[in-house]
C-alpha cells in the first residue's frame, strides 16, 4: 500500500524545483546550494530553504498538493486502509493507544472522525502481534 507521500512526492519536488528551493541542514550546505544576490527564508523547520520571492508560492502549493494527494489515497485505498495503515505506521497496537500527536497529524486534511479510528483500532487489535 502507498503512503500519503507517494502520491505527493513528483508534485512537491516539481514545485520545489520550479521555485529554486532546496533542503540545507547546515550552512555549508546552504552555501553550496544558495545562489548569489538571492535573498531566502527558512521554511518551516525541516530545513526547507526557498527564495523569498518565492515563498507565497510554494506556501499556496504545499497545501494544494497535499489534498490531492489525499483525494488520490482515498480513491485508491479508502478510509479504513489508511487509518489501518497509519495505525500500524505509529504503532499505535504495541502502545495500546493511538492517542499520539504524530498519528493525529498523518491523519490531518482526511476529514476523519474519532468514531471511524475507534472503530477500525478496535477491530484490529486483537490481531496485532503484542
Amino acid at each position: 500500500m502507498k503512503y500519503l507521500s507517494n502520491y505527493t512526492e513528483d508534485a512537491t519536488t516539481e514545485l520545489l524545483e520550479e521555485n529554486g528551493a532546496f533542503f540545507a541542514f547546515s550552512n555549508s550546505q546552504f552555501d553550496e546550494q544558495k545562489k548569489e544576490g538571492v535573498k531566502y527564508v527558512r521554511f518551516g523547520g525541516a530545513g526547507l530553504i526557498v527564495p523569498k520571492e518565492n515563498a507565497a508560492r510554494v506556501h499556496e502549493g504545499l497545501p494544494v498538493i497535499r489534498e490531492r494527494g489525499i483525494t488520490l489515497d482515498l480513491a485508491e485505498n479508502g478510509k479504513d486502509a489508511i487509518i489501518l495503515r497509519e495505525l500500524n505506521n505509529h504503532e499505535c497496537f504495541y502502545c495500546g493507544s493511538y492517542d499520539d500527536p504524530n498519528f493525529e497529524a498523518s491523519l490531518n486534511g482526511y476529514g476523519f472522525k474519532d468514531e471511524d479510528i475507534k472503530r477500525v483500532y478496535g477491530a484490529n487489535y486483537k490481531y496485532a502481534a503484542l
